[in-house]
């Protein structure tokens, strides 16, 4: 069965031209490979399709615990600025 290539994220074509440069790089320099560009679109389909929803899933994760530090951070400061009445 085919996946549909970059389901889980969308990339500009700026986006993919730079992600195709950097994998380019990377395996001349790592590997002293040249890859053509079907190898490129290949290994963006596969980062976009598995690896980009683990990171999202990771950005959410650390957006709510950042929210819920500040959350925390507000009820404290309301606890300090609340006058005791007699």
């Amino acid at each position: 069965m085919r996946r549909n290539s970059c389901e889980t994220i969308r990339l500009s074509d700026q986006q993919k031209k730079q992600l195709a440069d950097e994998i380019k790089a990377f395996y001349l320099d790592e590997r002293g490979e040249e890859i053509g560009i079907i190898e490129e679109r290949q290994l963006i389909d596969l980062f976009c399709t598995h690896l980009a929803p683990i990171v999202y899933n990771r950005a959410l994760d650390d957006a709510m615990r950042w929210l819920k530090e500040q959350a925390g951070n507000v009820e404290v400061d309301y606890c300090l600025l609340y006058k005791n009445v007699r």
